[in-house]
């Protein structure tokens, strides 16, 4: 585990990663990352296009069978 350091930068709030992160994540300076809600916090993973496409296709689907989709959950 890594505890990371929550700054300022600007208006908005920026984390610094450690180097073993950076590398384990194959991300260097400029990168996207994705920040996806877990349920029991969050996920960080480099951009994907792949991933990113089926993001969108999820968010689209979720806004048209909105109901099915609480019929689902738990």
């Amino acid at each position: 585990m890594h505890a990371l350091k929550v700054r300022r930068v600007g208006n908005s709030l920026g984390l610094t990663l450690p180097k073993e992160v950076g590398t384990q994540l194959q991300v260097k300076e400029g990168d996207t990352l994705f920040l996806t809600p877990a349920p029991y916090g969050f996920f960080i993973t480099p951009y994907d296009e792949t991933f990113q496409a089926t993001v969108d296709a999820f968010e689209e689907g979720a806004g048209q069978f909105r109901n099915a989709l609480r019929e689902l959950e738990p």
